[in-house]
């Protein structure tokens, strides 16, 4: 081995020996230290931070729930001294925190303190099962799956053999659905995971404000639903234990059947677990299975009845990413179909943000490189806790939003106007192919739907629950907590991609927390900033070299260019991807507006100004095509008005210039309601020929913006351009295989041979970003082609053939698609 390389563990050893041990008593008591750094001013604070002279150094509080879809929420549970109430380290328990004082309370504070923590059977559930069986629902279901029809049109006489048949089943798939939960359990295992948790995790954080609130609502003697982002199979037994840490019973934890495996399944339903089919329909000959549909419905509707908590994962999968998934609305629809059979008066929802500095799984790599996932068992739970008794995973930070009323968020859909659903294909073909009819349904307008806004109307139902799921998400990701592997990942993929100085890497981690603080996201970590890069790195081990150069005796770090590496630091990359998107698609679009400009010509007008009405709209395009990777709105906004606020920030760090002659133009951020009027016509697409000379400035003053061209504002542009680079790469090189297409082919086959497309180009270092790559990627890019109505999809068995569509034959619309998607591309 070369002597100038240094092994992660000889720099852990030194690390832990010196400053690490201060380091991790600081980050076991203490919640609100901020390291210092004098050093010289780094890209990110030259860029954006100029035009805060102050940075507060209070944490922002996140999670507030949505001032236009529940403002009587957001007053509730809340109030002025919430936020400064502080973090506190869950599993940091000692005497102090019991009744007891002493020498043997020292020794035994973890036996006292579950002892004392409120959980008793008459919390729970009661008569789960019979009452399920016994509701009418239920017993119509039973009835009329024991008189299925042998023959189309003829019904069998009721056989009391056949109905005893089917009760059977229905009790055999209760056993399976029903959780029976022990209150010694509970506390059995909540001293189990203290011990467990103390050894392999630093600290878990949450912030007593926010466990105020999650008490205060209880006390509302409703039911709970805590809706938490998906990450590691932790997840499931995090929130349970910090509930029960709080005194907060225990909520019902909707888990998919895969983790239905024996000895371990039964602890689950004791701890409150119960199972469900990936898929609620999914029956053994393909046809709804109606029985198991009601069983869940009146499952879930006592559940609700009886006032008890619901843990549902939106995601339905742990994400695979880094990046929150589009939600399952599933489970969801059956909690709003029990409010509107009144099961109960009212629901109060929770979106829970959950952050790892690395979670237990370590990484997803083995799926992203397109192996089969491998089913659990028994064996391989063993497996990973002994590896996780072995390893420190670092910190974990959980953050609870704001509970909000379900009723009042659907009466408030119900009173506003129905924004009519916009495909992917009515928002892009107009500018993909700009010479096609615009028949666009505009954003903004109004659906022409009979009795659209009653709950009645299975169209505005489906929308009803796809915004909701959509608005949770969206609230529960944007809680979670930035990283310190977030940062250094981030940092390492795409600031010093080719190494750099440590010294300069803890300058702009410095500085790049300082940007997450001053966009209203919160840290889960505090200390020194040389302390926490050195944690970081440590924890992303082999992803990271680590060199010792002459220069100073400094060491250099360079991210792993092997494809599991680049993987795995793009997947933590991704957990701070939330806090830089809007800026990231303003950027991309910006250089799409610039590239057009150049090669078209400036028709006259002066080649550094950018109309912002025209760049708006680019980056609009870019938010729908990637709608399937990111969300940079809420259902309640409009994508457009969204993006122009981005660009006012970037006008605010002085990164975007208003030219001269409209600078008193200039006005600040625009509300919902003034988007509104502002578009009273629909919003209609537009080539960038007509962009050009368009005399849309005639109806509304444009305004025309210049680019900074100081090296630190180019240098953050080129950043935020990095962000979305690998996806712009995994969608233009799958278009590029589009080319190629010869179908009808079956979805399965397709992705295999597309993914094995992008590990070629990557193993043969034709890919500029090794990790566009993952197969999260090309089944999000086919997912976006099918909606934009380059493919054709029929449904045969079990499986989705695909076929080009009519307007894709053409090769000359594939070619302005792959433009279209290239314009945004900084090669």
């Amino acid at each position: 081995m070369d002597e100038t390389a240094l092994s992660l563990g000889t720099i852990d050893v030194s690390y832990l020996s010196t400053s690490a041990e201060c380091s991790v008593s600081r980050c076991k008591h203490s919640n609100e230290e901020w390291g210092e750094c004098n050093s010289r001013p780094t890209l990110f604070r030259s860029a954006t931070l100029k035009w805060k002279e102050t940075l507060s150094r209070k944490r922002p509080f996140v999670g507030r729930c949505c001032y236009v879809c529940t403002p009587q929420s957001r007053d509730n549970f809340f109030n002025a001294s919430i936020p400064s109430l502080g973090l506190r380290n869950v599993i940091y328990i000692n005497e102090t925190h019991t009744r007891y004082r002493g020498w043997l309370a020292r020794r035994l504070c973890y036996v006292l303190f579950v002892l004392e923590r409120d959980v008793h059977k008459g919390m729970f559930a009661k008569n789960l099962t019979e009452n399920v069986l016994n509701s009418s629902r239920v017993q119509k279901a039973i009835v009329d799956e024991a008189s299925e029809p042998s023959v189309p049109g003829s019904f069998a006489q009721m056989d009391p053999k056949a109905i005893n048949k089917v009760k059977k089943k229905a009790r055999k798939i209760l056993q399976e659905m029903v959780a029976n939960v022990s209150p010694a359990l509970i506390r059995l295992t909540g001293w189990v995971l203290l011990k467990l948790f103390n050894s392999f995790f630093w600290n878990i954080q949450i912030h007593r404000g926010q466990i105020e609130m999650v008490k205060a609502a209880t006390e509302m003697n409703l039911p709970l639903i805590f809706l938490p982002v998906h990450k590691s199979h932790i997840d499931y037994l995090l929130l349970t234990f910090i509930l029960f840490c709080h005194n907060i019973k225990a909520p019902y934890i909707a888990a998919g059947n895969n983790l239905n495996i024996p000895i371990f399944s039964t602890l689950i339903r004791k701890l409150g677990g119960f199972f469900i089919r990936r898929k609620l329909d999914q029956s053994s000959d393909g046809r709804k299975d109606f029985l198991y549909r009601a069983l869940l419905y009146v499952h879930i509707e006592e559940l609700l009845r009886q006032q008890q908590f619901l843990e549902i994962f939106l995601e339905g999968t742990r994400s695979r990413s880094g990046k929150t998934s589009s939600p399952r609305a599933g489970l969801l629809s059956v909690v709003v179909d029990a409010l509107f059979s009144n099961a109960t008066p009212d629901v109060l929802i929770i979106p829970v943000g959950i952050s790892y500095d690395r979670i237990i799984e370590g990484h997803y790599n083995s799926e992203q490189l397109g192996k089969p996932k491998k089913n659990e068992s028994l064996w391989s739970i063993a497996r990973g806790v002994f590896r996780m008794l072995r390893k420190n995973y670092g910190c974990v930070r959980v953050d609870f939003a704001q509970p909000f009323s379900l009723k009042e968020y659907v009466n408030s859909q119900s009173q506003k106007t129905v924004p009519a659903p916009l495909s992917l294909e009515q928002a892009l073909l107009p500018a993909i192919l700009p010479s096609r009819p615009n028949d666009t349904v505009d954003e903004g307008t109004e659906a022409s739907l009979p009795n659209s806004k009653d709950i009645t109307s299975e169209p505005y139902r489906r929308e009803l629950i796809a915004n909701l799921a959509e608005h949770i998400l969206f609230t529960a990701n944007k809680s979670c907590a930035v990283m310190s592997t977030h940062i250094v990942a981030c940092l390492l993929l795409y600031r010093h991609r080719q190494g750099t100085d440590l010294s300069r890497l803890v300058e702009d981690f410095f500085s790049m927390k300082e940007e997450v603080l001053a966009r209203d996201f919160d840290l889960g970590f505090s200390g020194n900033s040389d302390d926490v890069v050195m944690h970081a790195i440590h924890l992303l081990g082999n992803c990271v070299n680590i060199t010792n150069t002459s220069r100073n005796n400094e060491f250099f770090i360079t991210p792993s260019t092997t494809i599991p590496a680049v993987f795995e630091l793009n997947f933590y990359s991704n957990g701070i991807l939330h806090v830089f998107i809007k800026e990231a698609v303003i950027a991309c679009s910006l250089h799409a507006v610039q590239s057009k400009r150049f090669r078209n010509g400036t028709n006259g007008a002066s080649p550094s100004l950018i109309s912002q009405e025209h760049l708006v709209r680019k980056a609009a395009s870019l938010c729908y095509l990637l709608s399937n990777e990111f969300t940079v709105s809420l259902p309640c906004q409009l994508i457009y008005q969204v993006c122009h606020e981005a660009v006012e920030k970037l006008i605010q760090y002085g990164i975007l210039l208003v030219a001269e002659d409209d600078q008193e133009d200039v006005s600040p951020s625009l509300t919902e309601q003034q988007w509104n009027k502002k578009l009273p016509e629909p919003l209609t697409w537009r080539s960038d020929e007509e962009d050009e000379d368009s005399d849309f400035g005639e109806e509304q003053r444009d305004c025309y913006l210049k680019v900074s061209q100081s090296q630190e504002h180019q240098q953050y542009i080129t950043f935020l351009q990095r962000l979305l680079g690998p996806l712009l790469e995994a969608y233009s090189s799958a278009v590029i295989f589009v080319h190629n297409f010869s179908g009808p082919v079956s979805e399965s086959e397709y992705l295999q041979k597309l993914h094995r497309h992008l590990i070629n180009r990557t193993e043969k270092n034709v890919a500029v970003y090794a990790e566009s790559a993952t197969y999260s990627h090309v089944k999000n890019a086919v997912k976006v082609f099918k909606e934009i109505g380059v493919f054709i999809q029929t449904n045969q068995k079990r499986d989705t053939i695909l076929e080009l569509s009519t307007t894709f034959l053409p090769q000359r619309n594939r070619q302005k698609l792959l433009e279209f998607i290239m314009s945004f591309m900084v090669l």
